[in-house]
């Protein structure tokens, strides 16, 4: 954990950003317009909020993270090399076959990985599962943090996760939902409408927070709100926009689960400021 400031923040997930276009460019296949959209919170996760040990991931006083929105496994990747469970080296075989770095991230080949993904919906059951455990076994001030997507929330197992942890109190237990509005096959209104969502996960009895998920302040001050409530657990809607930064992306849900190409990637990445435009992004990145 470290004490970056708004503007170190904001650059880094610019960095985030970068990382992303050209994993998922160079891979032909992958999840763009939501890793896009989320980097300001990875950010400030990894950059400011988790208390991590990248040379002992195992560390036994960390606080634990588990993305159930694992197709924005190229965003956690970034998050990985940019915080030193990785190297950059690895980032260019995401989702090649036998790469360590596959579509969800697998816990068993990563260090740093809490938990393997892969349905959507099954990541804050396992996130309150660890909370009861730490909460009730170990007496435990660990923090455990789960990001979810919205389209994600259509899953059933959710709303059981939702209401066991208001059950049994989890107050360590951080949830921060991508309310980006989008989902593969169209808006999340069109697709399932999910309605006011902060007076839903009220009803069941957590305490709610939304925000403007760019805004760097806003979300240091949603998360370190929600680490001094004890008694019920906690959510922090975080409204953002996909494909953020990339004008031909913004808001588009045609690029949630679509590559650019070559080109597209160098424009996106002329557009974020990061490198010029005729610089070729399926090069890879430099260790």
């Amino acid at each position: 954990m470290s004490q970056l400031t708004t503007g170190q923040l904001e650059k880094k997930a610019q960095e985030l950003r970068q990382l992303v276009i050209r994993q998922v460019a160079t891979a032909g296949s992958g999840h763009i317009a939501g890793p896009l959209g989320f980097a300001d919170v990875i950010a400030v996760l990894y950059f400011r909020i988790l208390r991590l040990r990248p040379e002992e991931p195992d560390w036994p006083d960390r606080d634990l993270f588990v993305m159930s929105n694992g197709h924005y496994a190229p965003l956690l990747y970034a998050a990985m090399v940019t915080s030193g469970f990785l190297l950059e080296s690895a980032l260019m075989s995401l989702r090649q076959f036998g790469s360590r770095l596959q579509g969800h991230p697998e816990r068993v080949k990563l260090p740093g990985i809490e938990t393997t993904s892969g349905p959507l919906g099954c990541g804050l059951s396992q996130a309150a599962g660890m909370a009861y455990h730490l909460q009730y076994l170990q007496n435990s001030e660990r923090f455990i943090y789960c990001s979810l997507g919205d389209g994600e929330l259509n899953e059933g197992n959710i709303w059981e996760a939702v209401m066991f942890a208001a059950k049994y109190k989890l107050g360590r237990l951080i949830s921060i939902v991508d309310r980006n509005a989008i989902q593969i096959g169209g808006s999340t209104e069109q697709v399932m409408p999910l309605g006011d969502l902060g007076e839903k996960w009220r009803s069941f009895g957590w305490q709610v927070q939304e925000i403007d998920g760019h805004d760097i302040a806003q979300i240091i001050t949603a998360i370190e709100a929600a680490q001094v409530v004890r008694e019920q657990p906690s959510v922090i809607i975080a409204h953002t926009i996909p494909g953020r930064g990339v004008d031909f992306m913004e808001g588009d849900y045609r690029w949630h689960g679509k590559a650019p190409s070559l080109g597209q990637a160098a424009a996106a990445l002329a557009q974020l400021g990061l490198v010029a435009a005729k610089e070729q992004p399926g090069e890879g990145v430099s260790v």
